[in-house]
């Protein structure tokens, strides 16, 4: 997680992006896309570079074009880790917010989306937030879970997964190698009861579904691959 490649790429971040708009849901400045009346959500949980990078934005719109209500919290309180701070490097930002407590504030996330009518959560999370997915994943707070190139994610944590649960991840990746993925495939399968893989895509670095560079036509396609992945294991659990 404290390696440069979590930091590589930086997205020039921008409130007024997507389709979207932003309110407070569960005590978190949110930002919310699709339809109020869907009985379906999905949660995405950014990187480090927090609920306003405009690729992730993106993703929340084709998300929500699909049907689903759509939820981007501010996990960092206005705080994201910004790179150009030499005084506030990755190791310091992270210590001032750490994983469990993103855990924490998702909670109040969940249940007020609950007491909005919907039935059925789904969770995404990126780098920083598969972290806080697959906190979630251990638990009844959501019915299924993608984690793309995840950051902080042990073999002890999978051995806790009680949801359908997807793992994607890239074949440069420093932060959670092909190796360590791979580990968890065993675990998984072990567990009949939980549906779930791993997948390793080639050609591609930690970060690459999100902060890839719209102008690079492979880097646009290898993201939507994934895109697309994440969208089909959430067709197929929370309805």
């Amino acid at each position: 997680m404290s390696g440069p490649q979590c930091c590589e790429n930086p997205p020039t971040l921008s409130s007024s992006c997507g389709q979207g708009f932003v309110e407070e849901i569960g005590g978190l400045k949110t930002y919310v896309t699709g339809s109020s009346d869907s009985k379906s959500a999905i949660l995405l949980i950014s990187d480090v570079f927090g609920y306003e990078a405009p690729n992730l934005r993106k993703l929340a719109d084709k998300v929500a074009a699909t049907g689903f209500y759509v939820v981007v919290p501010d996990f960092f309180y206005g705080d994201p880790y910004a790179p150009d701070n030499a005084e506030r490097p990755i190791k310091v930002w992270i210590t001032e917010h750490g994983t469990d407590k993103g855990f924490e504030d998702a909670k109040p996330v969940i249940a007020a989306l609950k007491s909005k009518g919907i039935h059925t959560i789904g969770a995404a999370g990126f780098c920083w937030g598969a972290k806080v997915v697959v906190q979630l994943a251990k638990f009844d707070y959501i019915q299924a879970a993608v984690l793309l190139h995840p950051s902080l994610v042990t073999v002890d944590d999978i051995k806790e997964v009680k949801v359908p649960i997807a793992v994607l991840g890239a074949e440069f990746d420093k932060i959670s190698p092909p190796e360590l993925l791979k580990q968890f495939e065993p675990i998984l399968s072990s567990k009949p009861e939980v549906d779930a893989y791993v997948k390793i895509f080639p050609g591609v670095v930690h970060g690459w579904t999100v902060r890839y560079d719209i102008e690079r036509e492979e880097a646009v396609k290898a993201a939507e691959e994934a895109h697309q992945h994440m969208l089909d294991w959430f067709a197929k659990y929370v309805k």
